[in-house]
């Protein structure tokens, strides 16, 4: 790892991070954060609690090779979607969602939580500097395009926390409550202008859009339904389209991801195509052009199951006129949670759960090469997200 004086010279602030990532060495570094649950590991099919503890790391990366820089001890969950951490426009402040932690009374089990921790990425090093009571299990985290709110969906109360952010205070403000308490909120995501946010509801399989004004946030009454448990979403940095992950429901059928249109009104789902078992997480390339999703394709079953599978798989798309179309796969690990474009689209880190570790994957004209880039991690990783677009 970085000296704490050549770690000061990049990361004194967030801005001089953005300075020195770019000028440090010959090549042109990126960011990314990562958050780890030491605490639950897979064990053949089945989710056990583990002695570790939780984590967000700082990682750098140059010409497609990671490298751990930073570490906090930050509580955290592997269980639920892949957008557990977001990081504000600056990059200075990272949100942490933990919806379940180490049952005090029984190490040996995992119960309930309800806590966002906050991160101050531009201190030396990162460091927790707080924490917000939310509902019930919270999962997805965004914040907005101006970094003034972020979003918390409550998975196991059927609640949107809104959270107010002003420099590194961070408060919850308001609850968006649904109409049927076990809708099952999993993610909820800004639009570019902020004026709008769309929520996806695994508990009855519909995505609802959310209007934003200021601090306000309310349930519209539009809801869409691209299919079974609908998980990750994402939108394009153009505002035009939206992708979502749809996670079926573990029994061995091929599952689906969907296209949303946000340039019509009412915004509708235009198309659907099938990935493969569970894709858990999907997420657009900051330019735009690609698509990527992580499909476990049964590697998180037990080894008895019929639907079992060594290893899952990358599948990599792209948006032609209003279509979703397939353009390469390539093998990755087992249980893969959460993936990251770099900012050129020329490599994209899927973290690889089982195996606990970062893969690095390179884009050759719209195909996948592995050139065996592996970053070892020390707990489960749950979420990775870019420090900087």
């Amino acid at each position: 790892m970085l000296s704490l004086r050549q770690y000061g010279v990049i990361r004194k602030t967030a801005a001089a991070l953005v300075v020195g990532a770019v000028t440090m060495g010959s090549a042109q570094a990126e960011w990314f954060v990562s958050v780890q649950d030491g605490k639950q590991v897979l064990d053949n099919g089945v989710i056990r609690t583990a002695p570790g503890d939780d984590a967000l790391v700082l990682i750098e990366m140059k010409d497609g090779r990671p490298a751990i820089r930073a570490e906090v001890a930050v509580p955290t969950s592997v269980i639920g979607p892949p957008t557990s951490v977001a990081v504000s426009p600056d990059g200075s402040l990272a949100l942490v969602t933990a919806g379940f932690r180490r049952d005090a009374a029984d190490p040996g089990k995992t119960v309930e939580n309800d806590q966002v921790s906050v991160v101050d990425l531009a201190a030396l090093p990162p460091r927790l500097v707080g924490s917000v009571r939310v509902g019930k299990a919270p999962g997805g985290v965004s914040i907005s395009p101006d970094g003034r709110l972020a979003l918390v969906a409550n998975h196991n109360d059927g609640t949107v926390s809104v959270l107010a952010i002003e420099g590194k205070t961070v408060r919850e403000v308001d609850q968006v409550r649904l109409a049927d308490a076990k809708a099952g909120p999993m993610h909820a995501v800004f639009t570019p202008d902020g004026r709008r946010a769309l929520l996806t509801r695994d508990g009855d399989h519909r995505v609802t859009v959310l209007a934003v004004d200021g601090l306000r946030v309310t349930a519209t009454s539009r809801d869409l339904y691209p299919g079974q448990r609908p998980d990750c979403i994402d939108v394009r940095a153009q505002g035009d389209f939206a992708v979502v992950a749809n996670i079926g429901k573990g029994q061995g059928d091929a599952d689906t991801l969907s296209l949303i249109d946000l340039s019509v009104e009412p915004p509708r789902v235009i198309d659907t195509v099938s990935v493969g078992q569970t894709p858990e997480g999907a997420f657009f390339s900051p330019d735009g052009r690609f698509v990527g999703v992580n499909v476990m394709e049964g590697s998180n079953k037990p080894t008895s199951s019929p639907f079992y599978q060594s290893r899952g798989n990358f599948a990599l798309l792209k948006v032609e006129g209003r279509r979703l179309v397939p353009l390469a796969r390539a093998p990755i690990g087992r249980w893969a949670q959460g993936l990251a474009f770099s900012s050129d689209a020329r490599f994209v880190l899927v973290q690889n759960t089982a195996e606990q570790e970062i893969q690095v994957l390179r884009i050759d004209n719209e195909r996948l090469v592995d050139d065996g880039q592996r970053l070892p991690l020390k707990g489960s990783p749950a979420a990775l997200r870019p420090v900087f677009r």
